[in-house]
């Protein structure tokens, strides 16, 4: 329940800095590029955290390589925005938002589904959807990937 909290207040907290950024025009690369590490670092060790602690559900010691797996996926999406921005520029891999979200916002699902008691069904959704997902950003951006 406390780490649920933590996990949404960060997720505000990072929110907010990235508005407060761009509204006092004091948004940089590199502070991009570090927004965008630090994100995936956290969201890649809170389903590593989640798998682990996951380990005593029905899933058993299932759950670790799963909450790995979504980890490592998240961490393959970075590489490939990341890539992407450094051929095109900032947000060259940004998925477009709808009214007012963006793909980002899914990420409060995680908290939500934890205090309903649903991580056995979040891990394995994650494990899968971001797996899906790597494949998708691979696909959609692999033109970069030969540069």
């Amino acid at each position: 329940m406390i780490g649920s909290g933590v996990f949404v207040v960060s997720m505000l907290l990072d929110r907010a800095d990235g508005i407060l950024a761009r509204l006092s025009g004091k948004t940089s690369p590199g502070g991009h590029k570090f927004d965008l590490v630090a994100d995936s670092f956290s969201n890649s060790l809170a389903f590593v955290g989640i798998g682990i602690g996951l380990r005593s559900s029905p899933l058993g010691e299932l759950a670790i390589p799963l909450g790995i797996l979504a980890g490592l996926a998240i961490t393959a999406v970075l590489w490939l925005v990341m890539r992407a921005e450094e051929q095109e520029g900032s947000r060259a891999a940004e998925l477009g938002g709808t009214a007012g979200f963006d793909p980002d916002d899914a990420m409060l699902a995680v908290p939500v589904a934890v205090l309903l008691g649903w991580g056995t069904e979040l891990i394995v959704a994650a494990a899968f959807g971001a797996s899906l997902f790597a494949v998708f950003f691979y696909f959609k951006f692999r033109r970069f990937l030969g540069r």
